[in-house]
């Protein structure tokens, strides 16, 4: 009889939802999944029909800023939460002072405990936004890249070189971010709309680009982050992947203003970005504005929720609990029903890895072995709890 290094029993999965089913894992992967396992493994675990899943995903995090929101006060989220997001600007160069302050060793630490709290709620997937300009240098980077390093085994940190205040109205910012890139930064940032005019927003876009195709990395870039119906930095940053054949490497976060844009031209923009296959990475709970969710997915957009911030000068709570997240977003989006939730669901999982371009992911033979066990029965109630996992397991090895 075949043996494996981990047997996970009597699981409730998502995907097998008539059934229970064993889980078996041998070297790092998903080797079996049925009702009538064969063999043994040197860990056995027992779910007693608690639901399986895979780990949780977090395609959106400011990591560089977490725990700061004491350090900066609170005139920035004032600024952001109020009026309609009409001065979410000023609230990014009020919020920019921290960087005033940034050291890497301070900012190792606080990303440090980020990263744990995640790994105990059994978010084991971080896209980590680290500003990368002529204030926060690379303190930030050198951060992130040490802890990413540290803690490869248990949680995978995908590195953003993040040019929070602008390209063109920060000259050298996109000289640190090609030397972020360097250094081993996995994804090049950008925030289009932040630009003072049209002609530098595209110009911060081709800039960015420019990076990401000589280093064959990913793009990830804030757009229309703030309440005027009048930007149109999605379609442009959708039009760019496009034009460059970035198809599915491209993930536009916020996008607010959306919900502010006219039906005819919402329909317009969800066929681009089905076209340059590119990924929404939402998160209303951080701010009064958020994309017409229900209306993307219905449209055949992928969308993710993320995180967005923990305790920093926008969002002041937080925990990289992920169904908390699915939690909280039920409520601002309306999605309470039983359908709902497995989307809601998806889009902590399944989605938001798309989003992040990881591969292998999922609970089928072959997949990676990052997987847990809720402390409920079923989709509704992990959400509804919204409790800690009673196991995590990473690579097929359990580390919480």
């Amino acid at each position: 009889m075949p043996a494996y290094d981990l047997v996970i029993r009597k699981a409730k999965t998502k995907e097998y939802q008539d059934r229970l089913v064993d889980i078996a894992v041998s070297e790092g992967k998903i080797a079996y999944v049925g009702t009538s396992i064969e063999g043994k493994g040197e860990e056995e675990l027992d779910a007693e029909g608690k639901l399986v899943s895979p780990a949780f995903v977090d395609a959106h995090l400011h990591m560089c800023k977490v725990y700061t929101y004491l350090m900066i006060g609170e005139e920035a989220l004032r600024h952001y939460h109020e009026g309609g997001m009409g001065t979410s600007e000023l609230a990014i160069l009020l919020a920019s002072k921290i960087k005033e302050k940034y050291n890497e060793s301070w900012i190792y630490d606080n990303a440090k405990r980020a990263a744990l709290e995640a790994i105990s709620y059994g978010t084991l997937y971080i896209r980590a936004f680290v500003d990368t300009d002529t204030k926060a240098k690379l303190e930030g980077i050198k951060a992130l890249l040490r802890l990413k390093e540290e803690l490869k085994d248990k949680i995978t940190i995908q590195v953003v070189a993040f040019p929070q205040d602008g390209i063109a109205r920060d000259p050298g910012a996109e000289e640190y971010v090609r030397k972020a890139i360097e250094l081993g930064a996995d994804v090049v940032g950008g925030i289009p709309w932040i630009e003072l005019t049209s002609e530098d927003e595209d110009t911060h876009i081709e800039k960015m680009f420019e990076i990401a195709k000589e280093y064959n990395r990913d793009v990830a870039m804030l757009t229309d982050d703030t309440g005027d119906p009048g930007l149109r930095t999605t379609e442009k940053l959708a039009k760019k992947a496009i034009k460059e054949k970035w198809i599915g490497r491209v993930t536009a976060n916020h996008a607010r203003a959306a919900s502010m844009y006219t039906a005819p031209y919402l329909t317009k923009l969800a066929q681009l970005l089905k076209l340059a296959d590119m990924s929404l990475v939402t998160d209303p709970h951080t701010g009064p504005l958020h994309i017409p969710v229900k209306f993307f997915l219905s449209q055949g957009v992928n969308v993710a929720l993320g995180q967005d911030d923990i305790a920093d000068a926008y969002y002041p709570y937080g925990n990289n609990n992920m169904l908390e997240i699915a939690f909280l977003n039920s409520h601002i989006l309306w999605m309470t029903t039983l359908k709902d939730m497995e989307t809601l669901f998806d889009m902590i999982t399944y989605n938001a890895a798309k989003a992040m371009g990881i591969k292998s992911y999922g609970i089928k033979v072959g997949a990676k072995a990052d997987l847990l066990v809720l402390n409920a029965r079923s989709i509704y109630e992990a959400i509804w709890r919204h409790e800690k996992p009673v196991a995590v397991i990473k690579s097929g090895n359990r580390i919480s």
